[in-house]
Formats: C-alpha cells, structure tokens, sequence
C-alpha cells in the first residue's frame, strides 16, 4: 500500500475527516444508547434503581479496557505493518487478538460472578442499592467475553482503512440496544436486569456483523485459529501498546468506584446524579475520543513509513480539531446543564445536585482533549512508554491526588470538582511528554 493510496490524493484535513467521521458517528450512537439507558432507568423514578445502575458503570470501563489491550494494540501495530507492506504478519496479528479476546472475556467474567460481593461493596453498593446493581452486574460479567470481543474488530478494520464498516458494526449493536431498552426495562418490566440484557444482546450483534465483514470482505485480517501464532516482538508490541491503552479505561474505572466511595457519605441521590452527569459529560468525551481515534491509523502508516512532513501537519490538524471541538461543547453544555439535566429526572433535588456536577465534569475538557490527542499519538507511533505515563494520568494518579487534596480542603466540593483539576494538570503533563518525544529529539538531530 503506498503513501497516495491511504491519502487518496486529498489534503490532509479532508483525509483526517474521512477517517474520522466513522469513528464520531459511531461514538454518538454510543452516546445516544448511554444516554437512553440512564434515561430510561431514571425514568423508573427510582433514586435507589438508578444509583444502582450507576454503580456498575466502572465494570462496563473495566470490559472496554481489556477490549482495548487487543483492539488498540493490535490497530497500532497492523497499521504500521501494512505501512510497511507486511500484509501476512498483519493477518496472524488479527487473528491473534481475536482469540485471545474471547480468552480472556471467559475468565474476567468468571472471576467478577465468583467475587460479585466484595466488588459491589467495593464499587459503593450500599443496602438500598446492592440488589439493583447485582441485577444490572450479573448479566454483565456473564457477557464479559461478547463485550471486550466487540472493541477487536472495531480498532482492527479502521487499521485496514475500513471505518465504514467499523462503523456499521458499532453502531448495529448500539441500535438494536437502544431498540430493546424500553421494551425491557419498562414494558417487560425487568429493570436493571432488561437494561443490562439489552446491552448484552448489542455487543453480541456487532460481534457476528464483525466476523462476517472480516470473513467477506477484508483483505488484510483473519480470524482463523491456524493462524493465532505471532512473534514474541508482535506480542510485546500489543501489549506494549494495548496496555497503556486499557489503563486509560482501567483508571478510569478505579476513579468512578472512588468518586463513589467519597460520595457515598452524602447519600445515595448524590452517587445517581453523579452517574448521570457523567454520562452527560460522554457527550464532549466521546465525541473528542472519535476524532483523535479516527486519525489513529493515519498516524501509523505515516510513522510507518517515515513521512515525518506529513506526520507534523496532521498532528498540527488534529490538535486545533479537537480542542475546537471539545471547547463548543462544553460550553452548550454549561450553559444548557439544568435542561439537560431536567430531562432524566423529574425531581427538584435530583436536578439541583446534578447542575453543579455536569457543568464541573465538563468545564475542562479542553485540557482533554489535549491528553487525548497526544496519547493516540504516542499508541499509533509506538512511543510506549509515553502512552503508559498519559494512560495513567487523568483518571489515574493525578486524579486520585486531586481527589484526596481537594476533598479535604473542599469537602463535597472538592470531590465533584477533582476531575476539572486533573484534566488541567494532566494537559500540562502531556505537552511536556510531547516536547520530550518529537521537538526536543528532532532539535538534537
């Protein structure tokens, strides 16, 4: 595959774009599902039901983190072989992240069903809400193995230049999930457990729609066992990559169950509204992570094949893309925070606790959208190291040291506005990460 092939013969700019607008797409049809399944839930009325749910979002992130070990990793590193011309290593590398998906859904699951108590404790289950969120949980960890498969083949097709057809396959799950949540959670009646069966039934939808495309159409990747074998250099490459990748959801996971765990002595309506504020601040999050994600495999092959003019303008492009983007919405959301809020639930309480939340999650996602970017960067381009430090910054060890300032200096305050304070300083970490890769090396040359 040459250099005009993936470009097209078109600027940089419209490329990025044509890459990327698959990937946006299906995350707002990701969005729209999160949005629908709180809105329905919250639609029960009931304070303790929606907490419950609320609670067991760290496990779903947890999911999207080992899905991301082998989907992330294993895009990083097909893109760079196809840059390179080796199609055939690339086809064991898909291969490899298939199996091993399915692999390891069967045992996080296995041990989440085994160890259910102590970790709904753990993610801030109190007496009101622990049968609410062991409903919703149960059913999740079952089809743990249908959810880390779904995130393979939408990281590894857009490798291959095939983001439409990630897209079809994201976004036919999410339909047909956001299609059965009313049905089941309000017309059957089953609560959290028809929300979390909905969810089950999407990622098992997009897994079979992924195994055709890549049966039928792709050129490049397999999911054939005779294949599974790849070099150890390949294995630590996706793990190299992935891990850095997964850490980003892990830690974001571990911050949700610390929120929870701060709130939880000022009550459980205050875990519900935090967990609908940031589903609410998914809104900026999702849409940012789209973008930077859909230039991913253009870093890659431009890395691969050492177009470092190319490289540049698209890193300049993709920064003020996102930043732009990250600052619009933010600020409609700020400003429309007690409408948006007001449409999840109907209760004055409710509505006053949750305004100060979103707009306090939001406010910073510029600085975000800085990390975001730079950490696509260094995954598509193999800096391993710096992918490993940012995956554990913002939701990581900068938030856990803003959460444990500010929540003694601030009380409640501090605890809401922890993550406004980290995306800041994590930002600030990131271009000084960035400096010391790509400015202060390619001086020193």
């Amino acid at each position: 595959m040459e250099n005009n092939d993936i470009f097209g013969g078109k600027s940089i700019p419209k490329t990025y774009i044509k890459f990327a607008l698959p990937v946006v797409f299906t995350m707002v049809i990701a969005l729209v599902y999160n949005l629908a399944d709180t809105f329905f839930i919250a639609q029960t009325g009931d304070i303790n039901l929606v907490a419950g749910v609320s609670i067991c979002v760290p496990i779903i992130t947890l999911l999207m983190a080992f899905g991301n070990i082998y989907g992330q990793g294993g895009s990083s590193i097909i893109a760079r072989l196809l840059g390179a011309g080796k199609n055939e290593d690339a086809k064991r590398v898909s291969s490899f992240c298939w199996y091993i998906a399915i692999l390891t859904g069967v045992v996080i699951g296995a041990l989440l069903v085994i160890f259910q108590n102590p970790v709904l404790k753990l993610l801030g289950a109190s007496d009101a809400t622990i049968n609410y969120a062991r409903d919703y949980y149960l059913i999740l960890a079952i089809s743990a193995p249908l959810n880390i498969l779904t995130f393979i083949h939408s990281n590894l097709l857009r490798s291959e230049g095939m983001a439409f057809q990630a897209m079809i396959g994201s976004v036919s799950g999410s339909i047909l999930n956001i299609i059965l949540d009313p049905i089941f959670i309000s017309v059957f009646g089953w609560g959290a457990k028809g929300a979390a069966f909905a969810t089950a039934l999407g990622y098992l939808c997009s897994d079979i729609i992924f195994a055709y495309v890549v049966l039928r159409k792709s050129r490049v990747l397999s999911i054939s066992p005779k294949l599974i074998k790849i070099t150890k250099e390949y294995c630590g490459q996706i793990f190299g990559i992935g891990i850095p990748a997964a850490i980003t959801n892990l830690m974001s996971s571990i911050a949700q169950i610390l929120v929870n765990q701060f709130l939880l002595p000022y009550g459980d309506d205050r875990i519900g509204a935090m967990g609908i504020a940031m589903k609410v601040s998914m809104i900026v999050m999702l849409i940012v992570v789209g973008f930077s994600f859909g230039g991913a495999p253009l870093y890659g092959f431009l890395y691969g094949s050492g177009d470092k003019a190319k490289l540049n303008k698209l890193i300049r492009f993709a920064v003020t893309l996102l930043c732009s983007v990250a600052l619009v919405l933010s600020a409609l959301i700020i400003i429309f925070a007690k409408p948006i809020m007001s449409i999840f639930m109907d209760n004055a309480n409710m509505i006053a606790i949750g305004v100060p939340m979103i707009r306090l999650q939001v406010v910073c996602m510029v600085f975000m959208a800085i990390v975001q970017v730079i950490q696509v960067i260094f995954q598509s381009t193999g800096k391993i190291l710096g992918s490993f430090v940012l995956s554990i910054s913002r939701q990581g060890f900068v938030f856990f040291i803003a959460i444990a300032v500010m929540s003694f200096m601030f009380k409640y305050n501090g605890v809401i506005a922890a993550q406004a304070a980290s995306d800041v300083l994590s930002a600030v970490l990131a271009v000084w990460l960035f400096f010391m890769y790509f400015v202060k090396k390619k001086h020193e040359k």
